[in-house]
């Protein structure tokens, strides 16, 4: 546990710098564009090269060093800071330079999410999964706390650049933590070696897995639906503040902190308590809670809702993300989980690509003009998100809300999502396995 905290210690830190390296470019996009789908695309160009490399970032996190592979992705993500810092500090900063970078940082990131959790797999008993979860979910959170104001306070004083450079430092700092901690190698089991093979047949074994058992098929499809909706929502979120305060930066970071704040909250809670003793009640009820308080979001109009309706909703994320990766972790074997997690990522994400595309259409082209003008579409919900610039996108993050509700209420209507922990055996309970430990 010891060593598991230093390395989260080094992330944390991290992510704190990059969360204020993307909430002044976010403000920059913004006002160079005015475009929620400019702001898309640095999604999309993120998230396109992650997926698609996905696999065989699978198999490399299995056939290798797991501390090399977190580095990898600690060094892909520095290096296209690095870029961006230097195009700025001479003047020749484009917003398509974002779209390149954010190209090599979704390929280190390919490798950042497999091997961090099948690392937790070998450095901690599966009693502290919850909790250990319920700290990286910190990582995912925690920063936000303090990254918006952070970076709104220090913008004005040593500018973009020395926002950037905080972060290059901080990449440093966090592959220097790595260095210093031992991260057990899984050892073999007969699942394992059965999907040992050539490069490209180790690449799909994780699919094939996947798909041969129902339950955990069932939990991916609900996050792929979750994911479209959501993907939406959060996309048209920045905007949508920024349009109703007048490009106020001050109130979209304040909504950003309160977010953050109760994900912290949520993810305390989850390292003290580990979630529910059926997991699949945390993803379930999670889903539903989380997105019937985030509709707020859209009704909104001012800080007075859009901050306690971040904050509580943002609560649940902890339980849902910690929930649904400890049923993992506890029915894939460890010295699987780099393929297999890669390949659950990939089809639970394969939909974000589109996401910020579909949000940047539905709201430059179709509901923002709608509810400008006067019409039978925007006096029928009018009284329920207002008018003006940004009720489009708010009454767009309502349609998503209600939609990701109804996802989670659907899992409890099939029967391998609801069953998946008794129908599927954990790891540890299969008696067939080998002692024999992977090359370092």
């Amino acid at each position: 546990m010891l060593g598991f905290s230093i390395v989260w210690l080094g992330q944390i830190i991290s992510v704190l710098a990059t969360n204020m390296t993307q909430f002044a470019l976010t403000i920059w996009v913004f006002e160079w564009t005015g475009s929620v789908t400019a702001l898309g695309l640095v999604q999309v160009f993120f998230i396109t090269p992650f997926l698609l490399i996905s696999p065989v970032a699978g198999v490399m996190v299995d056939r290798y060093n797991r501390k090399l592979m977190m580095m990898v992705s600690d060094l892909g993500a520095g290096l296209a800071t690095v870029a961006i810092l230097v195009l700025q500090a001479m003047g020749m900063l484009q917003v398509w330079h974002l779209y390149a970078a954010a190209v090599f940082q979704g390929i280190g990131n390919a490798f950042q999410w497999p091997a961090y959790s099948a690392a937790i797999s070998t450095m901690l008993k599966k009693e502290q999964y919850g909790r250990a979860n319920g700290m990286m979910s910190l990582i995912e959170a925690g920063p936000g706390v303090v990254a918006p104001l952070l970076a709104g306070a220090l913008l004005p004083v040593i500018h973009l650049e020395g926002i950037l450079f905080i972060d290059v430092a901080t990449f440093i700092l966090a592959i220097g933590f790595l260095m210093i901690v031992f991260i057990p190698q899984p050892q073999r089991t007969q699942e394992g070696m059965q999907g040992e093979g050539n490069f490209w047949k180790e690449a799909i074994f994780g699919f094939r897995y996947i798909f041969a058992r129902p339950g955990l098929v069932g939990l991916l499809i609900l996050f792929l639906f979750g994911n479209l909706f959501s993907g939406v929502q959060w996309t048209v979120l920045a905007p949508m503040i920024l349009s109703r305060t007048g490009n106020d930066s001050l109130a979209f970071g304040t909504v950003q902190t309160a977010g953050a704040i109760g994900a912290v909250a949520g993810g305390l809670l989850m390292s003290v308590w580990g979630g529910f003793k059926r997991r699949v009640h945390g993803v379930l009820l999670g889903w539903i809670l989380a997105s019937l308080v985030l509709l707020f979001l859209g009704v909104g109009q001012d800080l007075t809702v859009w901050i306690p309706a971040i904050f509580t909703g943002s609560m649940f994320f902890p339980l849902i993300n910690s929930s649904s990766q400890a049923i993992w972790q506890a029915k894939v074997a460890p010295d699987l989980q780099g393929r297999v997690f890669s390949s659950r990522r990939l089809i639970a994400w394969v939909t974000n690509p589109i996401t910020p595309l579909l949000a940047g259409l539905l709201s430059d082209t179709l509901m923002e003009p709608a509810m400008l003008t006067v019409n039978s579409f925007s006096q029928a919900f009018n009284g329920l998100v207002g008018t003006g610039p940004g009720a489009g996108m708010g009454l767009l993050t309502v349609f998503c809300c209600l939609a990701c509700a109804m996802v989670g209420v659907a899992g409890y209507f099939v029967p391998a999502i609801r069953d998946v922990e008794s129908n599927l055996p954990d790891h540890d309970q299969l008696t067939l396995r080998t002692t024999e430990v992977l090359p370092t």
